[in-house]
């Protein structure tokens, strides 16, 4: 004999969609080895990835702080763009 399907109420409906609007904002589809695969998202933040934020709000200090030194912008000298070498002027600097 064959199952009877009972029909969900709408409390039950909302809660699937729910459950569902969240796995989506947690997981997404992707290809591996030519079937599909869920994976979860990479982390974002204000709709940017982590490290291109990292990139463009972290102050040298902090970047310092946090061993993130390949992140450091730094000119032709070795120096950072901002840091200056007291005592010295451009043309009288001795390195």
């Amino acid at each position: 004999m064959a199952k009877v399907n009972k029909k969900l109420t709408t409390a039950q409906k909302k809660s699937r969609k729910k459950a569902k609007a969240e796995r989506q904002k947690k997981y997404m589809w992707v290809f591996m080895n030519g079937k599909q695969v869920r994976v979860k998202r990479p982390e974002t933040i204000d709709g940017m990835d982590k490290d291109e934020f990292i990139r463009r709000n972290a102050d040298p200090i902090w970047l310092h702080q946090n061993e993130m030194w390949e992140y450091m912008d730094l000119d032709e000298d070795g120096y950072e763009e901002n840091e200056m070498v007291e005592g010295c002027k451009d043309d009288e600097c001795p390195f």
